[in-house]
C-alpha cells in the first residue's frame, strides 16, 4: 500500500494491536508474578473453609450442598475413599490431575494445582479448565477421608459488568478507527492539494491558489508554497520582460550594423558618409559589447558563478582611479568634479565594487549638461563607509526613482534621447552593494539634479 492515507491506517491498527499484545504481556507478567500466588492461597481459604463446614456438620447430605456450592461459582471434583470421582457443576475440558496429587490430599496435605500449574501465558494460566489447575483439600465425612478439588467457574464469574466493561472495549476500538480514518483522511487531503500544485508548478503553472485554511505545520506549509509559488510567477514574468528586453536591446544595434554595413557598401558613397556610418558601426558594436559585458556580470552576481572575493583595500585609491578614467570624457564635456574624500580602508570585493563607482560616475557624466559640476564626498563613519555622488543633471520623476534599479529600465524619452544606455548599470549598482549587505539611497528631484548615496556596513 504506496499511498500515505493507506499507511497511515496501517500504522494506525498496528499500534492499537501491538499496543494490545504489549498490555497483555504485562498484565500475564504481573500475574504470575504477584497474583498467581494470591489467587492460589485465597482459593485454597475457601477450600479450607468447605471442609470444616463439612466436618462440622456430620451427616449434611453433600450432593445437595456440593451442588449448591457449584450454583455459587465454582468447579468441585470429590474424591471419594473408594477412589470414585464425582464433579459438581461443569465438566473439566481436560481431566489431567495425577494419582500422586490425590494420594498427598487423602494423606493430609493441600494441593496447589493453581500455583504450580506449569504455564507460560495469562490465559493458560488462570484461565486453564484442566483439573490439575485446581486447589485440593481433604476433609473427613462418616468417618472416612475424602479428597476435595476446587477453582472457580470462569464463565460464572463474568457479569453482566463484565460484558458492558468488554463491549465498551469493542466500541471503543471500533469508534478509534473510524475516528482515525477521518483524521487521517483531513490531515492527508491537503497534501494531496499540495502535491497537484507541485506538479503544477513543474509544468510551469504559476497560477494556482492553495485553498488550504489552517493555523498548524501543514498550513504553515501551505502559506510557505503559496509564497513560493508567487514568487516564482514574479520571477517567470520578470525572466520573461528580461528575455524580450534582452533581445529587444540586441536586436536594434544589429539592424543598424548592418543598415550601415549595407549603405558603407555603396561605391559612390562619399567619404565624409562613410566616415560617418562607419563610426555609427563602431559606436553601435561598443554598445552591443557593454551589453554582454554587463549581462555577464549580472549573471555571475545572479548565480554566484563569481562569488566575492572580498580583502583590505583603499577605497579613497579606487574612487580617483575611476575619477582618472573619466577624464578624458571630463575635458570634452567641460566639466569639473569636487572631490571631498576621506582615507578609508574597506574589506570588500574591489573588482565589484569599482564597477559601482564606475557606474554611477558614468550616469552623472551622461545625465549632467555641460559645463557642471560633478560632487564626490567618501566619508567613514562608525559602522559604515558613506559614498555619495551628486550632479546638476536633468533629475528623475518620483515614478524613475522607484524604477531605476529594474534591469533595462532606461528613463522617459526626454532622457534617453540624449543618450544611449544599456539599463544594466544602476541594477549591477543595486545587487553589487547588496551583496555587500548595504544599501542605496537616491535622493532627485525633476530638473535639479540627483544623488546617489551608496552605504557599505564595516565587518
Amino acid at each position: 500500500m504506496k499511498s500515505l492515507y493507506g499507511k497511515f491506517l496501517v500504522l494506525t491498527v498496528g499500534i492499537m494491536l501491538a499496543s494490545a499484545i504489549v498490555a497483555f504481556l504485562s498484565v500475564n507478567t504481573y500475574y504470575h508474578r504477584y497474583l498467581k500466588g494470591e489467587n492460589d492461597a485465597k482459593n485454597v481459604q475457601v477450600a479450607e473453609q468447605i471442609a470444616l463446614f463439612i466436618e462440622a456438620n456430620d451427616g449434611m447430605d453433600l450432593p445437595t450442598y456440593f451442588n449448591m456450592l457449584a450454583s455459587t461459582g465454582y468447579k468441585l471434583l470429590v474424591k471419594s475413599p473408594a477412589g470414585d470421582a464425582t464433579v459438581y457443576g461443569e465438566a473439566f475440558r481436560d481431566d489431567n490431575l495425577e494419582d500422586e496429587a490425590i494420594e498427598k490430599v487423602y494423606s493430609g496435605e493441600v494441593y496447589h494445582g493453581m500455583r504450580d500449574l506449569k504455564a507460560e501465558t495469562f490465559v493458560t494460566g488462570y484461565f486453564s479448565n484442566e483439573s490439575a489447575n485446581t486447589i485440593g483439600v481433604p476433609f473427613i465425612y462418616d468417618g472416612k477421608t475424602y479428597a476435595l478439588f476446587l477453582r472457580p467457574d470462569i464463565k460464572m464469574l463474568f457479569t453482566e459488568i463484565h460484558y458492558l466493561l468488554g463491549g465498551m472495549v469493542i466500541v471503543m476500538a471500533i469508534i478509534s478507527i473510524l475516528a482515525m480514518l477521518v483524521v487521517a483522511r483531513k490531515l492527508i487531503a491537503p497534501i494531496v492539494v499540495l502535491t497537484k500544485a507541485t506538479k503544477k508548478v513543474g509544468e510551469e503553472q504559476f497560477t494556482s491558489e492553495l485553498s488550504i485554511d489552517r493555523r498548524d505545520e501543514i498550513g504553515q506549509l501551505a502559506k510557505s508554497f503559496q509564497q513560493m509559488i508567487d514568487r516564482l510567477s514574479e520571477n517567470d514574468q520578470i525572466r520573461k520582460a528580461f528575455v524580450s528586453d534582452v533581445s529587444h536591446d540586441f536586436q536594434s544595434p544589429l539592424l543598424n550594423i548592418k543598415g550601415y554595413a549595407d549603405l558603407l557598401s555603396d561605391e559612390e558613397l562619399p567619404a565624409n558618409e562613410r566616415i560617418r556610418y562607419a563610426g555609427i558601426i563602431q559606436s553601435e558594436t561598443e554598445r552591443l559589447s557593454t551589453l554582454t559585458k554587463q549581462l555577464l556580470l549580472l549573471t555571475s552576481l545572479d548565480q554566484l558563478i563569481s562569488p566575492l572575493q572580498k580583502k583590505a583595500f583603499r577605497v579613497d585609491q579606487q574612487v580617483k582611479e575611476t575619477v582618472l578614467k573619466f577624464q578624458w570624457l571630463l575635458q570634452e564635456k567641460e566639466m569639473s568634479i569636487m572631490l571631498e574624500i576621506d582615507e578609508v580602508t574597506y574589506e570588500g570585493d574591489p573588482a565589484f565594487l569599482e564597477k559601482v563607482w564606475e557606474n554611477l560616475l558614468s550616469n552623472a557624466l551622461k545625465y549632467s549638461p555641460d559645463g557642471e559640476a560633478i560632487d564626490i564626498r567618501l566619508t567613514e563613519q562608525a559602522n559604515e563607509v558613506c559614498f555619495s555622488i551628486e550632479d546638476t543633471g536633468i533629475g528623475m520623476s518620483f515614478e524613475t526613482k522607484n524604477r531605476i534599479f529594474d534591469r533595462f529600465y532606461r528613463a522617459d524619452d526626454s532622457r534617453t534621447r540624449e543618450v544611449e544606455g544599456t539599463g544594466l548599470g544602476l541594477s549591477i549598482v543595486e545587487q553589487v552593494v547588496r551583496l555587500h549587505d548595504g544599501r542605496v539611497e537616491v535622493v532627485s528631484e525633476l530638473g535639479k539634479g540627483t544623488t546617489f548615496i551608496v552605504y557599505l556596513p564595516k565587518l
